[in-house]
């Protein structure tokens, strides 16, 4: 299993998206061609792909943005295709995200990770994540 960095369209790539999309949330509208274009030129976005002979098996977006204190990075939209996990494509896109964030200069690198989702952050902590003491607090708009 290999995990390549998206950096250019092609249809395929957007298939694969949009066929996770629903596994990592149920409110989650497919993307459209020009807004995957959109996140893949953007510098502060770097989505991340499991791959393995031709067929995608999950996916993974860094964030990454510098804020007085440094550079930082953080991890989004997690996501591994149903048939794949427990079988280490979490954590190959989790340490290929550290080691793209550590390059690009991040000092952190921080994700959310729902109590509820057992697997996942026993995935983290695995992988060298800890856990901080802290509040994550969400403001809707619309």
């Amino acid at each position: 299993m290999n995990v390549i960095q998206v950096t250019q369209y092609s249809e395929k790539i957007l298939e694969a998206i949009n066929e996770l999309l629903p596994q990592l949330s149920s409110s989650a509208k497919p993307l459209t061609a020009s807004e995957l274009t959109e996140i893949i030129q953007s510098e502060s976005s770097h989505i991340l792909m499991a791959e393995e002979s031709g067929k995608f098996y999950g996916s993974l977006t860094l964030v990454t943005f510098m804020i007085p204190t440094g550079m930082r990075a953080w991890i989004e939209d997690v996501v591994v295709k149903e048939n794949a996990r427990g079988k280490g494509v979490g954590k190959l896109l989790s340490e290929r995200a550290v080691g793209l964030a550590s390059e690009i200069g991040a000092k952190t690198v921080d994700l959310t990770s729902r109590p509820s989702r057992e697997a996942a952050n026993a995935l983290y902590k695995k992988v060298g994540f800890e856990m901080r003491e802290t509040n994550v607090y969400r403001y809707k708009i619309s």
